[in-house]
This record gives C-alpha cells, structure tokens and sequence, in this order.
C-alpha cells in the first residue's frame, strides 16, 4: 500500500490560466480534470490554448474546448510569435494573482518570459515524436508582473488527482448534472435503465460518450479518495488516544 498525500498546487489566487499544447498535448479528459480542480478552488478558470500557429484545424478545436469547458473563456494564443496575448491583458490587472497551471512542454515558461518581458525562465524544446517537453519549472514561483498583477508559475504536472469537494465536479460537468435530475430514475447510473436522459441525449448526438466517461471516472475517482480518507479518520483518532492514554500512565508511573 502506497500512501497517496495531496499537495497544494498555489493558494489565494483570482484566476486560473489552464494551459494546453495545441500539438500532442491537447486532450479534452485533462482539460476537464484540471476544470474541476479550478472550479473547487474558488478562482475563475481561463483555458489558454498555446502553440495555435501549429494547429490547422483551430476552429475545430475551439469547438470541442467549448462543448466541455462551458462558460469558461477560451484564448488560443502563439506565445512564441507573441499572437493572441493581449486577450490575457484584462486577467493581468494591478491586484490579481493568476496561477499557471499545464503540463510540461505547453509553453508556460515561454509565456510567463513574454508577460515578464525578459527571460527569467529558461525553456526547452519539447521532442518532437510525443510533444513532451522537460521540467524547465522545478518550482512554484511567485513572479511580479510589469502590469501590477502577481504571476505564480507552477512546475508541469506528471499527474492531477482528485482532492476537490462535488461542487467542482459538477461546476465543470452542469450539462450532465442538468439533465439528470431529467432521468426517470433519481439514482439513475446513465447507463442502460429505461427514462435515461443522459443516454437520450448521447443518442440525439448531442453529448459525447467520451463526455460521459470522463464524468462518471472523475466521479467514481473522487468517491474512492473520499473513502479512503474517511477510513482513515477513524483509525488515526484511535491511535492518537492511545499514544494519549499511554504518556498518562507514562507520567502517573513516575510521580508514584
């Protein structure tokens, strides 16, 4: 058994800049999983999709970032060529905190030269057979910018699990929490029972299977943390009682 401990990615932050590869890095199911996490903290989620002088089908794109990151802004930026960056000009305000957030080889090291307007951090080419880029960030840094606002770059994640409450989860997936309360049934799974109104609009071709999956993952995800955690929480007050209850005795033995 591993023990699994969480780490606070930045604190006390405004907004959120959920960065992604518009090259092999781009996948939808992270862009959700960082969501919930964003939506959780309590800072307002901006997606920035980086690297959009490489991508031939933006349009495309836009579309499906949209279909799954509802009423989150979305801004494909080039932060090499420096396109598309003054659409961040208004979260970068005197008095906002904005954490970057992405996996590694997205680009952030590159953007964050470009907000500072020197280069501070050093960036590194990603390979080109999986688009994967080294550790250029090795640690949070909390960067003053030259527009007033504070900058926390973030190390690029290998991996993001779950440590958020519900509300995340249903902030990121409020299509699927809304036509649920549809379902004919109130403990509906959305898989095979009758009245599914999950499953009628998959069959309508208006929601995704992949959509789904990555909801009931994240959400079986969050349950089984959430239980270990509560497993836990018995056993370590037990413990600590009876490392208690034995220095009293400890004590008693040697005022006798």
């Amino acid at each position: 058994w591993t023990k699994t401990e969480g780490q606070i990615v930045a604190a006390n932050v405004d907004t959120v800049f959920l960065m992604s590869g518009l090259d092999q890095d781009f996948n939808l199911r992270r862009i959700e999983r960082y969501l919930v996490m964003a939506w959780d903290s309590g800072a307002a989620p901006v997606i920035v999709l980086n690297k959009a002088d490489l991508c031939s089908d933006l349009e495309e794109i836009l579309s499906e970032v949209t279909a799954v990151a509802i009423g989150v802004p979305i801004h494909p930026i080039s932060a090499v060529v420096g396109a598309g960056l003054d659409q961040l000009a208004p979260y970068l305000i005197p008095g906002q905190t904005v954490a970057l957030i992405g996996s590694s080889g997205v680009g952030k090291s590159t953007l964050t030269n470009y907000l500072l307007g020197t280069h501070q951090q050093v960036t590194q080419a990603v390979r080109a057979d999986d688009s994967h880029g080294r550790h250029t960030t090795t640690h949070r840094q909390l960067l003053p910018l030259p527009s007033g606002a504070l900058l926390i770059d973030t190390p690029g994640m290998r991996e993001l699990q779950l440590w958020a409450s519900p509300s995340g989860l249903e902030e990121t997936f409020v299509d699927i929490e809304a036509l649920a309360t549809h379902c004919k049934f109130r403990d509906c799974q959305h898989q095979q029972e009758p009245g599914c109104a999950v499953q009628a609009e998959i069959a309508a071709g208006d929601l995704t299977p992949g959509r789904l999956k990555s909801y009931q993952k994240l959400q079986r995800e969050q349950q089984w943390i959430e239980a270990r955690q509560n497993a836990h929480t018995p056993l370590n007050s037990k413990r600590r009682w009876k490392q208690l209850t034995k220095t009293i005795r400890q004590r008693y033995k040697e005022r006798r």
